[in-house]
């Protein structure tokens, strides 16, 4: 692919208040109890029983412990808090100036083109716009099982593509040789999520760099690296170099989990300028980022000493969490993830909605033949209030 000229990203109103209906036409909360809303996607090999975090937010808003939706509780940043409240007496201008400035640094840093990079409210819009782009053929998308479901369920969603999933490996990994077995004449994409979401491993990067410079010559490869700021290796472990390599690769990015802004929205996708230019139609880009969500995003970005911190209370969070399943006789899932999966000796649902009982607000599923739980890492004492519930039914 031959790099376009530098060309501004299109803004304009008209962009914002389409997206602004289609959220608005998707935001449709489900009524009932928490068993009603749970639903069963089957898979390949695995089964995995899955409820939307704003169904549950709804339905239980007081927790002691809200350890469902992979959040980091210690952000955002006292920068992006200043940032924040600075812009507000300008906010009543469209954040040009602050988004252009913000993509510009993610460039420098990761040596690239800005040209090579599409903001928007968080990594979610940036993967609808590519089920969007890569279902409008027809054909399949390849992933693994379980994995992050998002992208993949708005694809299926347009009834033109056919969803392949290949069951991880015996250490609960992403399967890269069995998922590029399954690569045929209708492939429209690979989807990998690295770390995992919901077993929180990583596949040997070296591996991973191979097998996208060889199936990227066959069909775009769509990297999903939303927690890949909490591996001990964020740099050296994205994939962020096959797209310097010129590769049929894109990489989406989040600021939502290590830098805490879940609520605050912002993300970014990176790949080679024709792509980005194709994937534009299909996404609001940087249209749905507020000018407060920006300007915190350009003061906190590669922030070292506030990731440092909150990656390091994290890991303290984390291995509490370890000792206790440990204590009670329980197997984990060694993660490198904000959350953490362990088998249940009980029904998933039925273990969920006890610890609902008791204020502690979990994820249940199935997958390899066993009942598992996703807990996020919270506070200290979240992951106590965790401990608390989980020896009065473990």
């Amino acid at each position: 692919m031959s790099p376009n000229p530098m060309k501004p990203p299109r803004m304009n109103r008209r962009i914002w208040l389409k997206t602004g209906a289609l959220l608005a036409g998707s935001l449709t909360l489900l009524k009932g109890s928490f068993n009603a809303r749970a639903n069963t996607v089957a898979g390949t090999a695995n089964t995995i029983k899955s409820v939307k975090d704003e169904d549950l937010i709804v339905e239980f808003p007081k927790l002691k412990a809200r350890l469902f939706a992979n959040e980091n509780p210690f952000g955002p940043s006292d920068k992006a808090k200043k940032a924040i409240q600075e812009a507000i007496d300008s906010s009543y201008q469209y954040p040009f100036i602050a988004l252009t400035e913000l993509q510009q640094k993610i460039a420098d840093y990761e040596g690239l083109k800005p040209e090579q990079i599409m903001l928007g409210a968080g990594s979610s819009p940036l993967l609808h716009g590519a089920a969007l782009l890569f279902s409008k053929v027809g054909g399949n998308i390849i992933s693994g099982d379980p994995t992050y479901e998002d992208l993949l369920e708005k694809a299926m969603a347009m009834k033109s593509i056919t969803w392949v999933k290949v069951p991880l490996t015996k250490e609960h990994k992403l399967d890269l040789d069995g998922m590029e077995k399954k690569i045929d004449d209708k492939t429209a994409m690979m989807y990998i999520c690295n770390p995992n979401n919901p077993t929180g491993t990583v596949v040997d990067t070296a591996k991973l760099k191979a097998f996208c410079e060889r199936v990227s010559r066959k069909v775009p490869v769509f990297i999903d690296e939303a927690y890949i700021d909490y591996t001990d290796d964020p740099k050296g472990t994205s994939l962020i170099d096959c797209v310097k390599k010129g590769q049929n690769v894109l990489v989406a990015r989040t600021f939502s989990k290590l830098y805490g802004f879940a609520g605050l929205r912002v993300g970014y996708i990176v790949g080679q300028p024709e792509a980005i230019k194709n994937l534009e139609p299909y996404t609001a880009n940087w249209g749905c980022i507020s000018a407060t969500s920006g300007s915190a995003a350009l003061a906190t970005y590669n922030d070292s000493e506030y990731l440092t911190d909150a990656l390091k209370k994290t890991v303290a969070s984390k291995e509490y969490l370890y000792s206790v399943l440990k204590k009670n006789g329980y197997e984990y899932i060694p993660s490198s993830t904000n959350f953490v999966m362990f088998p249940v000796k009980m029904d998933a649902q039925r273990f969920t909605d006890e610890m609902m009982k008791r204020g502690v607000g979990v994820r249940p599923w199935k997958f390899a033949g066993k009942e598992w739980c996703r807990v996020s890492i919270g506070k200290m004492e979240e992951m106590q209030a965790f401990a608390e519930a989980f020896e009065q039914i473990s």
